[in-house]
């Protein structure tokens, strides 16, 4: 609701007010009785939060659905972590963009609505909709604009989704739908009092609500966040060193660079943080009862971590101009820190030697992860290109930022 209602500020008198504006001057009515704006704006917004509510319901169960499948039946599943993991990574993302907009690259759409034939029907039937006088016609209106795509309805529909329960997903929906139904009734009054800056400041406001149910989120999955952070890490940080000498032939990952090495250190840092939290419970004291091995890997680990640390502070644009040379000096710390992590995750890792079980799938692991982490570094390098005669792909650091 607190999100539904801060972000409806920046976001909902942007692109929904003049909407809702719209419907209401589509009606031809020459002499409109007093209150009969406000119980047409009343029926719009009934609708949409029908809508909504239902749509959060079918979410909702089907989330349900999934994660009560099979074997997966439980609170603790690995489905429902991922899908726990999942949901949090995105609001943060959503979140940090709405908070700085150009700071990460806008997610690519996936509302099947958002093109399409679909679209452009619903879209037209809301305008010829708009038109009819009867009295239910506003309600009717809003059940059909609550199922519009809508980058800022995804918030509540991915927490919805994430409940894994049918009157949980209506619950979120319906409760989103009411935050942002004060500035949806009022905005020809309240929104209009408003400055363009006191309304975006709302909105960002309306980020770190979202930023703060991701981070609860993720870490609502407990110990399987150890697991699953350090290798989203491992894996960040090594799209991040391969997307420069690869970007000719596939550019993705350049394009996200930046956000992977961060995202990279984030995660090692709450990779840390759950470790300390839910392995040691904070006692320190217990590293020196731990095996060599685990004390080798632990010290690999928060290794890496330091040398990320000079690169993740100097991630932005003034600081590249700043240091000049050194900038790039700087970001080369992060291939012996991809090595150290390496090392880290086959030391201590639950999937490795860390859970000193030398069956053949543990060496399967290992050998696959070392394999993995030495192809990262071939492919840095220009020699590997041209013995394999395709150096006319490779980019060089003269080619790339």
């Amino acid at each position: 609701m607190a999100l539904g209602f801060l972000g409806s500020f920046g976001h909902c008198v942007g692109m929904c007010a003049p909407l809702t504006v719209a419907f209401s001057l589509s009606r031809k009515q020459e002499t409109p009785k007093p209150g009969q704006q406000f119980y047409f704006h009343a029926l719009l917004n009934l609708g949409r939060l029908v809508s909504y509510t239902l749509v959060g319901a079918g979410i909702g169960a089907l989330g349900s659905v999934a994660i009560a499948s099979g074997q997966m039946v439980g609170i603790g599943s690995d489905l429902r972590r991922a899908i726990a993991i999942l949901t949090g990574l995105m609001l943060i993302w959503f979140g940090l963009v709405q908070i700085k907009p150009d700071l990460l690259p806008k997610l690519p759409s996936v509302h099947p609505l958002k093109q399409g034939a679909m679209h452009n029907r619903l879209s037209a039937a809301m305008v010829k909709l708009s038109f009819q006088s009867a009295y239910w016609t506003p309600a009717l209106l809003g059940l059909v604009w609550g199922l519009m795509p809508c980058g800022f309805l995804y918030l509540a529909q991915i927490k919805a989704a994430e409940t894994g329960n049918m009157w949980m997903g209506a619950a979120t929906m319906l409760a989103f739908g009411l935050g942002t139904l004060p500035t949806m009734l009022g905005v020809g009054v309240s929104a209009s009092k408003l400055s363009a800056d006191k309304r975006s400041q709302l909105f960002r406001m309306g980020g770190w609500v979202t930023l703060t149910i991701g981070a609860i989120a993720l870490l609502r999955t407990g110990d399987t966040m150890v697991d699953y952070t350090g290798h989203a890490a491992l894996l960040c940080l090594m799209l991040a060193l391969i997307a420069r000498p690869i970007s000719h032939i596939w550019a993705q990952p350049l394009r996200y660079r930046r956000a992977l090495g961060v995202g990279a250190y984030l995660l090692g840092i709450a990779h840390t943080f759950h470790m300390m939290e839910h392995t040691l419970n904070w006692n320190f004291e217990a590293l020196s009862f731990m095996l060599p091995l685990h004390q080798l890997a632990i010290a690999t680990g928060m290794l890496a971590l330091v040398l990320m640390t000079p690169a993740a502070l100097t991630s932005f644009d003034k600081m590249q101009k700043y240091l000049g040379k050194r900038w790039r000096q700087i970001h080369l710390l992060s291939i012996p820190a991809f090595l150290l992590c390496a090392v880290h995750a086959l030391l201590i890792g639950s999937h490795y030697l860390g859970n000193l079980d030398l069956g053949q799938g543990t060496i399967l692991r290992v050998v696959l992860l070392g394999v993995v982490t030495l192809g990262v570094v071939l492919v840095r390098a220009r020699v590997i290109w041209s013995l394999l005669s395709l150096e006319k792909f490779y980019v060089p650091p003269t080619q790339s930022r």
